[in-house]
């Protein structure tokens, strides 16, 4: 036993900063931070790596314990690496002091990298020795991690590692199996992948196996390259194209809510530019207006409603609505001719601190110089905002994290939305690589649910992206300015029928419950290959 310990031990000193360095790459997978670009290869790289320490091995019982140290170490230097940024609002605009705002993101990455600790330490302990089996166990464990952190204490999903293949030949699978899938697909791949260095070089299911991973990657690169660039015949006829102009005010975040400073800057900005506007939809971001109706002066709300009602374009802006008596909420107005009177969309998911306060955490936002206040939620599914022929359904902030919800407005396809439009602030979190990876999860939706995604933010990145996933549009970030362009809606099949993707038809009905139910079945087959091959569970220090 002390022999034992003695090898374990350097085994367990390099084990850990490897499960740092991995975690590291995984986070730079989702966005590399020079460019900005999501690195599919990368993050299979890293979860190879986390596959390779975590195997099954034929000389040495991996513990729990070992697997599940592992495990936290990999996905709290991942997660930290991922949202390092929500230091910035904490500190740079809350005035938390900096070392309570670093404890505060590792604080929440360790959190959330429990759930990794756990399911990995499960996957050690019930691992079959069939490589196959393993692998299967490992994208069903990752999974089930992955869906855990999306949805309890109201979910953060943000930096999944499925994102990170929003470019690569794995992409393909969105429309089928989400975000979610296509992160499990990946962990199965890595965990074949570290499976390889122990496998019998000399036998031909090896490299059987090995032929048929590439395969799988080169045909499934086939098929992106001809989805995005050359002989993709689409299942969805496009709509008539709708010109766009997206404004991105660029207020300063300390000062947009300054009544001395930035609210008057964006009352006259927004104001202006939607006079001038000559597009069919003209689109301003998240509380592009940063004041309550009640508060603004008389006539300014009037006066933009009456130059859309009356003319022949229309126009979303974001803006708080509400009052004492029935509650505040975080909104975006709709405004068209047709004597529909005005469009509303009130965001549901709301962001924890933010935009309300969990229990028993009012003594951390009151460290905090931020304008912090309890918002009411709005329905899930609301009503798209119909004009020109377009069914568009808004998102607010990071509400296009889940997909599972902007997925209940498929239940009806002839009801579906035909374009998403997120409006965004992500000033909060600086000029950082926050922007970018929240430009990839609206590409995600895009190929999740074969429909555009328009974003008009206040300081980036205000974009159009094509319902392949594609960016065709994009405005310089934190500049003042106006993105002009043009979207095509997506809906109709061939036949003048309404057509939706897969994963668009069960999220709809089931929410992520398919999902769960997948990895949970896998699990229960491990537990009775476990049970039935060693006569009982297997007991590892």
């Amino acid at each position: 036993m002390a022999q034992s310990r003695t090898l374990a031990g350097p085994r367990l000193a390099l084990q850990v900063p490897l499960a740092v360095a991995a975690g590291l790459a995984q986070a730079a997978s989702l966005a590399w931070p020079w460019t900005g670009q999501p690195l599919w290869w990368l993050q299979l790289v890293s979860m190879a790596v986390l596959a390779w320490l975590v195997r099954p091995r034929a000389d040495e019982a991996v513990g729990w314990r070992r697997g599940a140290l592992v495990g936290g170490v990999f996905a709290t230097a991942w997660l930290a690496g991922t949202f390092w940024w929500l230091f910035i609002s904490m500190h740079n605009y809350g005035g938390l002091p900096a070392p309570l705002a670093v404890a505060a993101v590792l604080g929440l990455a360790a959190f959330l990298g429990s759930y990794y600790a756990f399911v990995l330490g499960l996957f050690c302990h019930l691992a079959p020795g069939h490589k196959g089996l393993s692998a299967l166990l490992f994208g069903a464990i990752w999974l089930l991690a992955e869906l855990a952190r999306g949805t309890l204490w109201t979910g953060f999903p943000w930096g999944a590692g499925g994102y990170a293949h929003v470019d690569g030949p794995l992409s393909v699978l969105a429309r089928s199996v989400g975000v979610y899938g296509v992160g499990a697909v990946a962990a199965i791949l890595g965990m074949g992948a570290a499976q390889l260095r122990s496998a019998d070089q000399r036998s031909w299911r090896t490299w059987a196996l090995v032929l048929a991973g590439c395969a799988v990657l080169v045909m499934a690169s086939l098929q992106r390259m001809c989805a995005v660039d050359l002989c993709h015949t689409p299942s969805q006829r496009p709509a008539p194209a709708l010109t766009l102009e997206l404004l991105q005010g660029n207020i300063p975040q300390d000062e947009k809510f300054q009544a001395g400073s930035g609210v008057p800057v964006a009352l006259q900005w927004y104001a202006q530019a939607l006079r001038d506007a000559k597009a069919d939809l003209v689109v301003a971001p998240e509380t592009a207006i940063p004041l309550l109706p009640q508060q603004l002066m008389p006539g300014y709300l009037e006066g933009i409603e009456t130059r859309y009602t009356e003319g022949a374009q229309a126009a979303m802006l974001g803006i708080p609505l509400g009052d004492d008596a029935v509650g505040y909420t975080n909104s975006v107005l709709g405004m068209a001719p047709g004597g529909n009177g005005r469009y509303r969309y009130d965001k549901h998911h709301l962001v924890p601190f933010g935009e309300f306060i969990p229990p028993f955490f009012k003594w951390f936002t009151a460290m905090m110089d931020i304008p912090l206040g309890d918002f009411n939620r709005g329905a899930v599914g609301q009503t798209s905002f119909a004009w020109a022929g377009q069914r568009i359904a808004p998102n607010i902030c990071y509400e296009d994290l889940f997909g599972e919800e902007l997925g209940a407005r498929f239940v009806d396809p002839a009801q579906a939305p035909t374009v998403f439009v997120n409006f965004s602030n992500i000033g909060w979190f600086g000029n950082t690589i926050a922007i970018d990876q929240h430009l990839h999860i609206s590409r995600m939706r895009a190929l999740e649910f074969e429909r555009p995604m328009v974003r008009a933010t206040n300081t980036g990145a205000t974009a159009i992206i094509d319902h392949r996933g594609v960016v065709t549009h994009q405005l310089e970030r934190h500049t003042r300015g106006v993105l002009k362009g043009e979207v095509q809606g997506r809906g109709l099949d061939a036949h003048n029928g309404w057509a939706i993707t897969p994963y668009a038809f069960w999220v709809s009905r089931w929410g992520l419950l398919p999902l769960w139910a997948l990895a949970g079945l896998t699990l229960l087959v491990a537990l009775l290959v476990k049970v039935t091959h060693r006569g009982g569970m297997a007991r590892y220090p």
